[in-house]
């Protein structure tokens, strides 16, 4: 039946979810929601929660193109997507501040308390998934993001950092905590505050040392002045 609801919606040229896409992506997700649900090993249901929020990370990403492109979530077939999962308890969270869909952390915290060895991929996507939703243009002033969500951040990244070395997202892990770094000494007490700008010196040196010719690398050092400054 759903093949055939899916079959019978039109599709614009330039949608970027199709009927046979979106139908792929529900098949997945049914796939792994049993799996999730069921009585496999820990390590298999975490590695299930892993790929749905990268899944459904995928989908929101589409779902905020559109929303950038035309104000709105575009095409029946997307919608049909976005409504069918959340009649099935995957929704995407929508945030009205940002005017954007936010991503499904939900999936990658459950997945590091079921099961360590999932923990290096799940802990990256935390790590990122907050920090790019937590700001809109400033990653110096978050919107949305309390002393304590900050101090969690913080022991998330460096845990990550010390834990898997070889993980392929440690460049952009090390970014982001140079980042929140940078955030903890523009709001912490004046004691606190120098430790944090210290650390936040000492991290991007080494990532500018390690990548000179990064964007981020750039990125840094003109963040860097801000917090100096202060």
């Amino acid at each position: 039946m759903l093949a055939l609801a899916l079959a019978a919606l039109p599709a614009a040229a330039h949608d970027l979810i199709t009927a046979e896409s979106a139908q792929a992506y529900l098949a997945r997700q049914e796939r792994l929601d049993r799996i999730i649900d069921g009585k496999s090993p820990p390590g298999e249901r975490a590695a299930a929660l892993v790929e749905m929020g990268r899944m459904l990370d995928e989908i929101r990403d589409l779902f905020n193109r559109d929303v950038e492109a035309h104000g709105r979530v575009q095409g029946l077939p997307s919608n049909f997507l976005m409504n069918e999962l959340r009649a099935r308890g995957n929704g995407l969270d929508w945030s009205a501040s940002r005017g954007r869909f936010s991503a499904n952390l939900d999936y990658y915290r459950s997945a590091v308390k079921l099961d360590p060895a999932s923990a290096a991929e799940a802990s990256f996507r935390l790590l990122q998934g907050w920090f790019y939703d937590s700001f809109t243009d400033d990653p110096l002033q978050p919107s949305a993001q309390s002393p304590a969500q900050l101090a969690e951040q913080i022991r998330l990244a460096e845990d990550y950092l010390r834990k898997f070395p070889g993980h392929a997202g440690r460049e952009e892990a090390t970014f982001i905590l140079a980042v929140h770094y940078m955030q903890a000494a523009l709001s912490e007490t004046r004691g606190q505050k120098s430790g944090y700008a210290r650390m936040a010196r000492d991290l991007a040196g080494e990532y500018n040392h390690s990548h000179p010719d990064s964007l981020r690398s750039a990125t840094l050092m003109a963040l860097l002045e801000r917090v100096d400054v202060r």
